[in-house]
């Protein structure tokens, strides 16, 4: 007699169903558990104060890590966004201090922000110029930009307007939240929605059949690091009105911490691979864990081992992904 019921095909779909919802999602069910974990078990994380802290803390990380997705999806990175920051911070000091106009400041800052993004497009994707040396070129050059015009020195900021851009509450919270929120719609917008990104992804996964297929690939990699220049920039000025002067020697080291939030987030280092919410999950991790750190009074040195486990724990998810992907 025949056992087999029909329903055995639909449960193992079921089942193949559900595995793949876990692992898609198991960031953000991890990021869960650990937010849950640590409002039990440490003092003040729960509050309302804390929470909009740790938000206002990812702010300028979620901004570039925006970006930072589409450079990594196309197969290429930018180790120059810490440089940017710090001299759009500046120049817009300066800017603000001669002129006294916080929208010449503020244009100013951008505009030099795209002109870097837009410097390493074309090392890049025109005269071929290896990603890592491009940009490392260019964040050496770019900070050192910014010691030569502060002088060495930190340029301060007394503008009632441009320092409201850094604390003005708008529905209860700061405007820097408002403006990393708006970043994560407009680019989640443009990887999923638009033919730009999906041209993006292409890029990534294989430029030369993206090329073959009619995308123009150095143009569309210029646009990407273009974006990144400018939405940096914005990230530089949003932290000098926040702490109210440009500092030439600010977020140093930056660029590993977005990166690593976006491999977190399961953007793959290899290109092709990249979600908008997990790059917001990765984001929130890097900010939760340097938060409980500063409530736990950790000592700085020990959070500098601990943001690089992080970083080498999320190229080992990412190298496993890839591993599970090829021999799926």
């Amino acid at each position: 007699m025949n056992t087999a019921t029909t329903t055995s095909p639909a449960s193992a779909m079921t089942t193949n169903r559900t595995r793949a919802l876990l692992k898609e999602h198991s960031m953000t069910l991890g990021y869960g558990l650990l937010f849950i974990v640590l409002a039990v078990t440490v003092e003040n994380f729960f509050s309302a104060a804390n929470i909009v802290g740790l938000m206002l803390s990812v702010a300028q990380i979620g901004m570039v890590a925006c970006t930072m997705m589409l450079c990594l999806a196309s197969r290429d990175f930018d180790l120059s966004v810490g440089s940017t920051i710090a001299f759009a911070g500046v120049l817009g000091a300066i800017i603000l201090e001669r002129t006294g106009s916080t929208g010449l400041a503020i244009a100013g800052g951008l505009a030099a922000g795209a002109l870097i993004g837009a410097g390493n497009g074309v090392l890049i994707a025109y005269l071929r110029v290896n990603a890592l040396i491009a940009t490392l070129a260019t964040m050496l050059m770019v900070r050192g930009l910014a010691f030569i015009v502060s002088q060495g020195q930190a340029v301060g900021i007394a503008d009632e307007g441009f320092i409201s851009f850094g604390d003005t509450l708008v529905f209860g919270l700061p405007l820097p939240v408002w403006l990393t929120a708006a970043c994560f719609l407009v680019f989640g917008v443009l990887l999923n929605h638009t033919v730009f990104g999906r041209n993006t992804l292409a890029i990534g996964g294989n430029p030369e059949a993206a090329r073959l297929a009619g995308v123009r690939v150095e143009r569309l990699r210029v646009w990407i690091f273009l974006l990144q220049g400018l939405v940096t920039a914005m990230a530089g000025l949003v932290l000098s009105s926040r702490i109210t002067s440009g500092q030439p020697n600010a977020a140093t080291g930056f660029e590993l911490d977005v990166i690593s939030a976006c491999v977190l987030g399961g953007v793959s280092l290899q290109g092709g691979r990249a979600r908008i919410f997990g790059v917001v999950i990765g984001v929130l991790i890097m900010g939760t864990v340097e938060n409980v750190m500063n409530l736990m009074n950790v000592d700085a040195f020990y959070q500098y081992l601990m943001r690089g486990i992080i970083l080498l724990a999320a190229v080992l998810l990412d190298q496993l992904k890839t591993r599970g992907e090829r021999h799926a």
